[in-house]
């Protein structure tokens, strides 16, 4: 991860919210949380652009997943990394319609897993920077 790469993370669940955003800023990131869909939107107006959207799909208000599909509607194409623990099988059919730049993370995943798969959205190669080129 390159340093002071801005990522947005959005969980409603405070410990993991914590844990991604210290393992991100460990890795050099700046990080902006957001605690719910609602809050995800807003940041991405107000503070970004950001190189990353972390979120979580089960939010109040609106899930990460509609919030990232809202951004995708509005022509932001910012690289997002969904997070979840439900088990539905048609949530990696909503992930693969955000595009290339979206990746699906299952809970429960350990951190390393997680920098992992920051490091193929954002790294060298990744299917993001090739869409960037096009």
């Amino acid at each position: 991860m390159i340093p002071g790469t801005r990522i947005l993370v959005a969980d409603d669940e405070p410990d993991l919210l914590q844990s991604v955003a210290v393992a991100l800023k460990q890795g050099g990131a700046d990080v902006v949380c957001a605690e719910s869909g609602a809050e995800l939107i807003t940041k991405m107006a107000d503070e970004g652009p950001f190189a990353l959207v972390v979120a979580d799909i089960s939010m109040p208000w609106m899930s990460g997943l509609h919030a990232m599909h809202t951004a995708r509607f509005a022509g932001l194409s910012t690289p997002v990394l969904v997070m979840t623990a439900l088990p539905d099988p048609q949530i990696d059919e909503q992930v693969r319609a955000l595009g290339r730049g979206a990746l699906l993370l299952r809970k429960p995943f350990v951190l390393d897993d997680l920098l992992q798969a920051v490091e193929w959205l954002l790294g060298p190669g990744s299917p993001c920077r090739e869409q960037d080129h096009e």
